[in-house]
């Protein structure tokens, strides 16, 4: 006996033998095209799930070049004068010649001698003989006086050039591994004296990373006080800058560390990267490496970070061209790598961050919104609460050309 019996319907009364199939055939196509139907959808819905979340494809980082220059810590540079027009010279009143006497009427064929204010004559007042000997004395005062000068110069100004961005709310895609997660965001505001910056990373089943820095603005740039880390639903890590007794507390740690002079921490470190990169683009080639004091949840390190050059990045608003920047190992065998891309386009913002980590796990922040510059971006630079994610992004730092290197 078979598992499935199979039992052919019989036909009504009066009815022929074949009416059963011939009714049947309808009722299968119909069946079938629904099938196809939903089964088509189905793909239709596939295909717009992919293309909502393909994420842009970046070619690896390059490697680093060779270092041509080591920039450390300077304090930044003060404005540059501007030139004093010159002050009008001090007319010095001329002596009016006077007008030669007439010679003397005389028989004599000989003519007589003629005199003027610079030859006095012998019966002549003591205070025409004082007027003439002045004058070729003032004509010698004013040969000897020195002409002013067309435009005073400035004197040349040493130091890093800085320019801080503007408040922005910055949206980035999140990618692990190469695949998409939710949006990720940097809370950044600027008010001229102070800062903050929350750095938030959702991670699926983790829970977000939040990565908190505030502090102020000082003479080497943007300098922390307080650097927060906390990873999912664990407490946060914190580490306190004390600039008044030099030292770097932490709160995982009961150790202590020097604080030294333009001291950053973990995310601190890319907008200070920024604001000098926007202070002075041209002095940043490929080769060039700035030294940076950086400090963790745990401990301070010197981060060496060269400038690659410039790269095309393709993110979700289509492709730009941004400087790659590296950090170099901070110590033999570091294979933790960290790469910053920062984009004129946006007003140097971070286009494309990248941290591969040792067991090569990838961590990428993407920027996800406007690529094209504000129509406004002439008109300075201003601590304002622009969305910087927005159809707008910060506008460029209003500074004069910095100096070639």
């Amino acid at each position: 006996m078979s598992l499935f019996q199979f039992r052919r319907p019989r036909p009504a009364s009066g009815e022929p033998p074949h009416a059963v199939f011939d009714s049947a055939i309808p009722r299968r196509c119909g069946r079938w095209v629904l099938v196809v139907l939903i089964v088509a959808g189905l793909h239709w819905s596939a295909m717009r799930w992919i293309e909502h979340n393909r994420q842009p494809t970046n070619v690896p980082p390059e490697a680093p070049p060779v270092q041509v220059e080591l920039l450390t810590p300077k304090p930044i540079a003060p404005p540059a004068p501007q030139p004093q027009p010159p002050k009008p010279a001090d007319r010095v009143p001329t002596p009016t010649p006077r007008k030669p006497a007439a010679p003397a009427p005389t028989a004599a064929p000989a003519p007589a001698p003629v005199l003027t204010a610079a030859t006095p004559q012998p019966d002549a007042p003591a205070a025409d003989a004082g007027v003439a000997a002045s004058a070729p004395a003032q004509a010698q005062a004013q040969a000897q006086a020195p002409s002013p000068s067309p435009a005073a110069q400035p004197a040349a100004v040493s130091g890093d050039k800085l320019s801080v961005p503007p408040s922005g709310e910055l949206r980035y895609d999140t990618l692990v591994n190469g695949m998409m997660n939710q949006t990720g965001t940097i809370h950044w505001i600027n008010d001229g004296q102070h800062y903050e910056m929350v750095v938030s990373i959702p991670l699926p089943f983790v829970g977000p990373y939040v990565y908190s820095s505030k502090g102020h603005i000082d003479g080497f740039g943007i300098a922390p006080e307080q650097y927060s880390e906390q990873r999912g639903r664990r407490a946060a890590d914190v580490a306190i800058f004390n600039r008044e007794a030099k030292q770097i507390v932490y709160t995982k740690t009961p150790q202590s560390q020097p604080l030294a002079d333009g001291a950053q921490d973990r995310f601190s470190v890319v907008m200070q990267l920024a604001s000098l990169v926007r202070g002075a683009p041209d002095t940043y080639k490929p080769g060039v490496t700035r030294q940076f004091s950086v400090a963790d949840n745990d401990s301070n390190e010197i981060w060496p970070i060269e400038t690659v050059g410039d790269e095309t990045v393709q993110a979700r608003g289509g492709f730009t061209t941004a400087r790659h920047f590296t950090r170099l190992p901070r110590k033999e065998g570091d294979r933790r790598k960290l790469d910053i891309w920062l984009a004129p386009s946006i007003g140097w913002l971070p286009v494309r961050i990248l941290q591969t980590e040792p067991n090569g796990m990838q961590i990428e922040l993407l920027w996800a919104g406007s690529l094209s510059m504000p129509s406004s971006a002439g008109q300075g630079v201003t601590s304002g609460t622009q969305d910087a994610s927005e159809e707008t992004a910060p506008a460029p730092p209003a500074t004069s050309q910095p100096d070639k290197p």
